[in-house]
């Protein structure tokens, strides 16, 4: 309003035009008397501009602008030419503020740029060429900015040091651990150094295959403990059948959007069941059972029925199920799979809650409610009613 003197007195005296006072109390007015979707609905920052003035302009004409914080006191009492003053700003329209945006502040913006983003304003005939060319502009602002900040170089240095150290030198357990210690306070970083990270491993183990390392510095990665030095001491499958139930208990209790993370604990709970298989001591059937329930359940969330029906069909040609009681499927363990298991699993928890309250007993730490033979004989039924049978027909 000060660049194109809307407001300009007949006499050009003082006390003809508004000012910044003025512009406040109306807009403190505004924020209390329009409503939220009044702002919102169409966000357009010159429909707003212009609806606000032409409300100036209505209290011009009818010679009133009350104070926001005093009662009774008119702001526009000595006011000369309140009519001539209002017709001005009626006559504002989106076209023409819209014009006069662009012309007085787009354009002189786009002088400051290189002469490419200029040239898109020497010849604009249509909406899209107007849209393009003022992102041009925000877009050169925007690089610039960054540019010309000193945190913006450190972070593209501190970027530049995390892919040559991880991609030059192996990650461990122990360096894993220190890097996550030292950036977990920077707020960027940590998610660069993952998708690093990632990658590395990604590399390495298209190279030469996923090896226990790699497979502890992804437990780390997704957020569980390993213990540096003890972890390469021995292989058994209660140690690693232990690892893959902490990643499977990390995906049971996060959201049902799959993140990045709980997609990594899901297939990094699938080697560590595989990598059980391989132990000696996995050939009980007790074990074995219990293996193949839990990877039915995994590749199952993930979408590989096939091979999920492949693991229930192993459990349930086992020989004998007489141990498998010593095992059972852990029901917080397992993620969302339908209604009907979590019905089951609600009130096998309320019924044990119950029963140890009734006996004074102290509360068991897992929901035994599933045999592994049970749990797949039901997951083998589901699928193959809900995936085999719509396929073939």
């Amino acid at each position: 309003m000060k660049t194109e003197r809307f407001t300009e007195s007949a006499d050009n005296s003082e006390a003809g035009t508004l000012s910044n006072y003025h512009i406040k109390t109306l807009m403190l007015w505004a924020s209390k008397l329009k409503p939220r979707s009044w702002w919102t609905d169409d966000c357009s920052l010159v429909r707003i501009y212009v609806e606000l003035l032409h409300d100036l302009a209505a209290w011009l004409t009818e010679g009133r602008c009350q104070h926001y914080f005093i009662n009774n006191c008119n702001l526009v009492d000595s006011f000369y030419n309140l009519e001539i003053i209002g017709s001005r700003l009626t006559s504002i329209s989106k076209p023409r503020l819209s014009s006069w945006l662009v012309n007085y502040y787009i354009v002189r913006c786009s002088h400051l740029c290189q002469h490419y983003v200029t040239a898109l304003f020497d010849d604009i005939t249509t909406t899209t060429e107007l849209y393009n060319a003022v992102s041009a502009v925000v877009i050169w602002r925007r690089n610039i900015a960054l540019c010309g900040m000193p945190m913006f170089r450190v972070l593209c240095h501190a970027k530049a040091h995390i892919t040559y150290n991880v991609s030059t030198f192996s990650l461990s357990v122990w360096s894993l651990s220190y890097w996550l210690s030292g950036l977990r306070k920077i707020t960027l970083l940590p998610v660069y150094f993952f998708s690093v990270t990632l990658l590395h491993i990604a590399h390495r183990t298209a190279r030469s295959g996923l090896n226990d390392e790699l497979m502890n510095v992804l437990a780390v990665l997704v957020g569980q403990s390993v213990t540096p030095h003890c972890y390469l001491s021995r292989r058994s499958s209660v140690l690693l059948l232990g690892k893959a139930v902490n990643l499977m208990k990390a995906v049971a209790i996060g959201s049902k959007s799959r993140s990045t993370v709980q997609l990594t604990a899901i297939e990094l709970s699938k080697a560590y069941l595989y990598r059980t298989l391989s132990c000696e001591d996995s050939e009980s059937d007790s074990i074995y059972c219990l293996i193949h329930a839990y990877l039915a359940v995994l590749h199952y969330i993930t979408g590989q029925y096939q091979t999920a029906i492949d693991h229930c069909t192993l459990v349930m040609r086992s020989q004998d199920h007489s141990q498998c009681s010593s095992h059972v499927v852990q029901g917080e363990l397992l993620p969302k799979i339908d209604d009907d298991v979590d019905i089951v699993l609600g009130l096998a928890v309320f019924y044990q809650h119950v029963r140890m309250a009734a006996l004074n007993q102290q509360q068991q730490t897992h929901v035994t409610v599933f045999t592994t033979e049970l749990f797949a004989h039901y997951l083998h039924i589901k699928m193959f009613l809900s995936h085999t049978l719509p396929a073939a027909s």
